[in-house]
């Protein structure tokens, strides 16, 4: 299918919208393909960043494209491109591997082009698992958040570098913005997680699971010279893993930590959050395709330490804007965390400065994308 000469069409397709990194950057891109006149929709099954999509002036189109089983698939590759043809759509960005089977059958029948953003390192611990990943690679053009992920994506599936295109995830600086929070924000979050005056906060936020090393900080934490004065905040949600939320609990109490643990759930006020940390942990086990925390961080010029794999080694410059460490090691953490809390006034003013200085921003990934968008629409409109 030709594309729209008067207005393109941007189909951006995932399984849901509920929460999440993938969310967040459909909804960015949402508001970016808008501000550029632009016409953008998003098919998926539905959720509470719904709404967030339609503020951003994208229009939702709800599917059951959740659905993994291949007749699942087969079904919402025809409704795909039901919206295909009714919605003259000039290019189909597909952000997750069920609806990108569908999209990408959907845009073979229809002649539209095909776009992706490979952002997961998805495992290939099952039988014909690659095969199932590969469709991720098979945009005309394939986005990758990192360096590390456009390396596994060439190595994984042969992708010819010139398809590849890395463009970092961003913060939106308006509002991580260290001058923006109030002291009222931080007293309610301080007053909600207890937690007492003078003691400090070692923060490690991420959803509850075991690969992202909560664990790990749990025995860093209980490794500290000075552990009496230090409280260790988990922020995020178990999504119904309690017995994870358990044992972590109960790994603290037998590392006789258990007073100075915050198990706090999800957290409206990120910004806030950040600011009551005195250090920001990312202490993930497996590499992460980038790991959105640690720039959200970086932008509220809070100390970092991250694990020394995935994404974080190409935002973290050792002991300029924060710290990387060996993944799986407690002792190393400890070290690291005691050398931040002691940290002086003067230091940590320097540090801040290149860790802001340092963030990539929601609006540099809002406009790569947009470009390879218009590269794409330049090259149907050469054919």
């Amino acid at each position: 299918m030709a594309s729209n000469h008067i207005r393109p069409v941007i189909l951006q397709v995932l399984p849901s919208l509920v929460t999440g990194g993938v969310e967040r950057g459909t909804v960015e891109i949402t508001q970016a393909i808008a501000d550029t006149g632009w016409l953008p929709l998003v098919a998926s099954q539905g959720g509470p960043m719904v709404q967030a999509v339609e503020d951003a002036g994208g229009r939702h189109i709800a599917l059951p494209l959740k659905a993994k089983t291949p007749i699942g698939i087969w079904r919402n590759a025809e409704r795909l491109e039901a919206v295909i043809r009714e919605h003259g759509v000039s290019i189909v960005h597909a952000r997750s591997r069920a609806p990108a089977w569908s999209a990408w059958l959907a845009c073979q029948r229809t002649g539209t082009k095909f776009v992706t953003t490979y952002h997961g390192t998805y495992g290939e611990n099952l039988p014909f698992k690659r095969r199932y990943n590969a469709v991720m690679a098979r945009g005309e053009i394939v986005i990758a958040a990192s360096r590390f992920i456009a390396d596994l994506v060439t190595a994984r599936h042969g992708v010819d570098p010139s398809r590849m295109r890395v463009i970092p995830r961003g913060v939106d600086t308006a509002v991580f913005d260290p001058a923006g929070v109030s002291d009222e924000r931080l007293g309610r979050l301080r007053q909600t997680w207890r937690l007492p005056e003078g003691m400090r906060v070692v923060m490690l936020p991420g959803r509850l699971t075991a690969w992202k090393g909560h664990s790990v900080l749990l025995d860093a934490i209980a490794r500290l010279n000075r552990k009496d004065d230090v409280v260790c905040v988990l922020v995020g949600s178990d999504q119904g893993r309690w017995r994870y939320s358990a044992q972590l609990r109960q790994r603290a109490e037998d590392l006789r930590i258990g007073e100075r643990l915050r198990m706090v759930g999800h957290c409206d006020d990120m910004p806030a959050a950040m600011m009551l940390a005195d250090v920001v942990v990312h202490a993930s086990t497996q590499p992460e395709a980038f790991g959105r925390v640690v720039i959200e961080a970086q932008a509220m010029g809070r100390p970092v330490v991250a694990s020394d794999l995935g994404g974080p080694v190409e935002t973290v410059a050792h002991g300029v804007n924060g710290w990387r460490i060996r993944p799986n090691d407690p002792v190393g953490l400890a070290a690291v965390i005691e050398q931040v809390l002691a940290m002086d006034a003067t230091a940590l003013a320097a540090l801040s400065e290149h860790a802001r200085a340092s963030v990539p921003t929601v609006k540099a990934m809002q406009q790569a994308t947009i470009d390879v968008y218009r590269t794409i629409l330049a090259r149907s409109e050469r054919s």
